[in-house]
């Protein structure tokens, strides 16, 4: 699957821009791995992918507690889209295969 694979992710946030770090991988429609950003690592969940749409789900906990909710399309060795942060609303992301 396109998807598979470790990623560097570029998220854009009310407090800047953010990196994370994304390992995937594709099975059928269901999207498993992990995220981690400024040590922390946390697996996905609520992973789909249909063709070159993907998303899923992260918890964190720092700067505060959190789930983050990604949705995006995959072309290549880029995704792009929009994440989403609870009651703060949703800002985009970018991501480039690792």
């Amino acid at each position: 699957m396109a998807v598979d694979g470790n990623w560097n992710l570029t998220m854009t946030t009310p407090m800047g821009e953010r990196q994370a770090t994304l390992s995937l991988k594709a099975a059928g429609g269901t999207l498993t791995g992990t995220q981690g950003a400024e040590g922390n690592t946390a697996e996905i969940f609520d992973g789909t992918v249909a063709g070159d749409n993907v998303s899923w789900k992260v918890s964190i906990t720092n700067p505060m507690p959190l789930t983050l909710e990604f949705a995006g399309t995959v072309s290549g060795d880029s995704m792009n889209g929009e994440m989403g942060i609870g009651p703060m609303g949703s800002f985009p992301f970018t991501g480039a295969r690792a």
